[in-house]
């Protein structure tokens, strides 16, 4: 079977049906068999629920449960290990997941409690669980979000979560991004199936969530991550690990007209009160007129990736304008967004690209 390398990506805030829907346009039910062990490794770094922007939605992962059950899959496993210092049982519980199991009828696997094999990659030597390595059908369920150490974690990243907890000690003391590299020419998943409907926007552990409403799908996982950065502002160059796992053949970061593949449309409407405290800053810049919350969230990541002391050089023609209240205007200074697309200068887009608003943002700062 020639191997998909294109990236679907489903808008809108409904996780459990836009699972669904995703899966079935990615084609997976062709790559699934009744008789097969099928893992979902989920980020489920600390006990928080998803709505912190920390960690993978139950409603996902039960969209994705239900997919492998219409395709006659019985043998389900849940697997993750939280991070050194947090319980992945009480994650569990947390997250909904203790339910989920409950309800469909799947296992969970805490790989804190799993076998470990002593694995070497360019000799750098690590234990890595052996279930996620058994399995038939691997899935990676990572969270789109940002990261103290790693400025982003998306797919790459998110296999950390099979080592034990050494392991994950000593990735850490290693400076991560080689080590994470080198982790994913050991393990490689089948599918990603990424949660970026409220990923945070700096902090692996959440509390400034952003809605994006998406979710996104692909089988490379530099590919996929490559993508992820240019929804939050950034560039693949700015992610080592990210240039490191293409260089050692992981994956590519080349992304061509048409390998992005959208289905559907976010319909959600932005709401001020949703803003989580960093974002509520950034809000003091934009002239929001009824804008859709993937458009505004893609705003927000372009201001936060922003030298702060260039923002207050971008309001000589007045605030950033977004929103479908600003279609058919004529006006003033930066828009950004189709809707506003009567602004003098523009950022198009349905929904713009967060790298594309950033890189106008730059050079709307400049003397």
């Amino acid at each position: 079977m020639t191997r998909d390398n294109k990236i679907y990506v489903r808008y809108g805030n409904d996780g459990k049906a836009g699972a669904i829907e995703l899966l079935r346009a990615g084609g997976v039910e062709r790559e699934v068999k009744a008789g097969m062990s099928v893992a979902l490794k989920p980020n489920l770094v600390v006990a928080k629920p998803s709505s912190s922007g920390a960690t993978t939605s139950s409603l996902v992962l039960s969209g994705v449960i239900e997919f492998f059950k219409e395709c006659g899959v019985t043998d389900i496993t849940v697997m993750e290990g939280s991070w050194v210092g947090d319980s992945t049982k009480r994650a569990w519980k947390i997250c909904g997941y203790d339910e989920i199991a409950k309800r469909y009828g799947v296992k969970l696997l805490d790989l804190k409690d799993d076998a470990t094999t002593k694995t070497v990659v360019e000799g750098f030597t690590f234990d890595l669980c052996n279930a996620p390595k058994r399995a038939d059908y691997l899935v990676n369920m990572p969270v789109l979000k940002g990261h103290c150490q790693t400025v982003m974690t998306c797919a790459l990243k998110n296999l950390k979560g099979c080592l034990s907890d050494s392991s994950k000690r000593l990735f850490h003391t290693s400076g991560l991004h080689r080590p994470i590299a080198l982790l994913n020419m050991a393990l490689k998943p089948h599918l990603i199936l990424a949660d970026a409907l409220r990923g945070d926007l700096s902090f692996e552990e959440g509390g400034n969530p952003v809605e994006m409403n998406r979710l996104i799908l692909g089988r490379d996982p530099v590919m996929l991550d490559s993508y992820g950065t240019s929804l939050m502002g950034l560039s693949p160059c700015e992610v080592e690990h990210l240039v490191l796992a293409e260089k050692l053949g992981v994956g590519s970061s080349k992304i061509e007209d048409g390998d992005i593949i959208a289905i559907g449309h976010d319909e959600s409407l932005f709401k001020i009160g949703s803003l989580p405290r960093e974002a509520r800053r950034l809000s003091a810049y934009i002239d929001e007129k009824s804008a859709c919350s993937a458009c505004y969230a893609s705003l927000i990541h372009a201001l936060f990736r922003t030298d702060e002391r260039n923002l207050s050089g971008l309001l000589g023609a007045g605030k950033i304008k977004i929103g479908q209240g600003w279609r058919g205007v004529t006006a003033e200074g930066l828009g950004v967004g189709d809707c506003a697309s009567g602004c003098a200068r523009v950022v198009p887009g349905c929904p713009p690209n967060a790298l594309d608003i950033s890189r106008e943002l730059s050079h709307a700062a400049r003397p």
